[in-house]
């Protein structure tokens, strides 16, 4: 049950890939860590400038001979409007003195910065000979897929609909990651709005299952042997698993962040768009409770994001959890210290028990 055409297509001993969390916590460790013991290590390009994301692909090489990709943000078009920008920053000037936050320079993005940062990712991974390279918020151009292509370089979309997971397999991607609205982080729907993107992923699997011959991932509150037994009886070939990996010993997440989901209930996650403007899954706290009532006139992504970073940043370094952003999947409860071997051991273990109390 376990070895399929995923395991198969990626190299891997089980169907497990790690999440590609950006922000600094897939580090080095982690993901040569997860690909050593026979799951996919994948880095979080996302907010990784080109040098930086060089710098790990030759550092995790020295940890591992194994195979490991690196996940991409794909730009979209944004524009600032400055009366918005105004408007939050004067909400967000509470919080910055809170923090004592006093000099700040606000670099806001650029749309030509951003396609330049990526096209250069995209040729690192080329330029380094990544073997996986996985998308989210959007898909490649054709252009770009064809150089994948002559480089024998295996691609993943990101999907939370039907729809997307049809775009991504016209494209000629080789597989699939459906996004349940489970899951904890960003979400990655590029095609459908976010109200239609909100599937649960027992229910998104077999939807994309039955539409797309590419293998389908499942990611979205997978915790332990009994969730990947379950995404795999329902059609999945693999799944996708993050809240898991960010409480590992491994793990680069601030301390905070990891007691945050150690200490969590059901029920203590919440979709927000306040910390960068996209609706992303955290744990409830000061910060999103009171920028709720403004949830509609936050910038897009990625304005917002550069707007709140010092604010993330400052609280980070004050141990003061109350405005930073603790992205995790409804299930964190179920979270664990632990190291990354003894996590992809334990959940093994666990899916082999489920598997044959079914028979």
């Amino acid at each position: 049950m376990f070895e399929n055409e995923i395991t198969r297509l990626l190299s891997i001993d089980y169907p497990i890939i790690q999440a590609p969390m950006a922000g600094g916590i897939t580090t080095s460790k982690l993901v040569a860590a997860v690909s050593n013991n026979g799951a996919l290590g994948m880095i979080g390009a996302g907010y990784m400038s080109p040098i930086q994301l060089r710098e790990q692909i030759r550092e995790i090489k020295q940890l591992t001979t194994n195979n490991f990709g690196v996940n991409i943000f794909v730009p979209s078009k944004f524009k600032i409007l400055e009366n918005e920008v105004k408007m939050v920053n004067s909400l967000l000037n509470t919080y910055r003195e809170e923090l004592n936050i006093f000099e700040e320079n606000i670099t806001l993005p650029n749309m030509d910065n951003a396609l330049l940062s990526y096209k250069q990712q995209i040729n690192v991974v080329i330029e380094e000979g990544v073997p996986i390279c996985s998308f989210t918020f959007g898909v490649p151009t054709a252009d770009v897929m064809e150089k994948f292509k002559q480089h024998n370089i295996t691609t993943i979309g990101t999907a939370t609909t039907v729809v997307e997971a049809i775009s991504i397999e016209k494209l000629g991607m080789d597989a699939v990651v459906v996004q349940g609205s489970e899951a904890g982080g960003h979400r990655g729907n590029f095609l459908s709005r976010h109200e239609e993107s909100l599937i649960g992923l027992i229910s998104l699997i077999p939807q994309v299952v039955d539409t797309v011959k590419i293998p389908v991932i499942g990611a979205g509150g997978i915790m332990d042997g009994q969730g990947l037994v379950k995404a795999l009886s329902i059609g999945a070939k693999a799944v996708q698993m993050g809240t898991a990996f960010l409480t590992c010993e491994e793990s680069g997440a601030h301390s905070i962040h990891k007691e945050a989901i150690l200490c969590s209930k059901d029920g203590d996650t919440i979709l927000t768009r306040a910390f960068s403007g996209k609706w992303a899954r955290g744990i409830k706290n000061k910060y999103i409770m009171e920028m709720e009532q403004y949830k509609d006139v936050i910038p897009n992504f990625p304005i917002q994001n550069s707007l709140t970073q010092t604010i993330r940043k400052a609280s980070a370094n004050q141990n003061n959890q109350d405005y930073m952003s603790l992205w995790a999947g409804q299930n964190a409860k179920l979270a664990r210290v632990e190291t990354v071997a003894q996590l992809i051991q334990r959940v093994m273990d666990e899916g082999r028990i489920v598997t044959d109390n079914l028979v």
